[in-house]
């Protein structure tokens, strides 16, 4: 049942405006984490869009030059409502699935992998537990709960 099986990978920074405005589409409708983009954030798709284009082109090509502190917008959204493990699983689900469903090969691969590790060490970093700390299931992962959740499109 693999109909993706010829989808190709992801290539440059169309592909990357495709796959984000997918994500933000689905991110923003979703229950668990929606209200982090749409009421807290007040986040405008088309502001948003280039800059976290940019990011992602330069963490998949190093081809964008992504000088922002990605760290701080995360916490803001902390300091006004508690980003949870839950909340960190649902975001790499809805990551790993949008990219799924577009595209194949190493480049996908290696924005679905950057994309669990970002959330992890945003989680750490956000929730105090520090960069060294293990999450709870001991694979360096995000934590139990976001498996759980990533667990359930597979």
């Amino acid at each position: 049942m693999d109909h993706n099986a010829a989808a190709p990978d992801i290539s440059g920074r169309a592909d990357l405006d495709v796959v984000l405005r997918r994500f933000y589409t689905a991110a923003f409708a979703d229950q668990r984490i929606g209200p982090f983009f749409t009421e807290i954030a007040g986040t405008d798709l088309e502001v948003h869009l280039p800059r976290i284009t940019d990011f992602w082109e330069r963490a998949l090509f190093r081809s964008a030059d992504y000088r922002r502190d990605a760290f701080a917008p995360h916490e803001a959204l902390q300091s006004a409502r508690e980003m949870t493990a839950e909340d960190f699983g649902r975001w790499v689900q809805l990551w790993r699935a949008t990219i799924d469903g577009l595209h194949r090969g190493p480049n996908a691969e290696r924005a679905k992998a950057q994309g669990e590790r970002i959330a992890l060490s945003l989680h750490k970093r956000l929730s105090g537990a520090g960069p060294s700390v293990e999450s709870a299931d001991g694979l360096g992962f995000v934590p139990l709960a976001a498996l759980r959740l990533r667990s359930t499109t597979g």
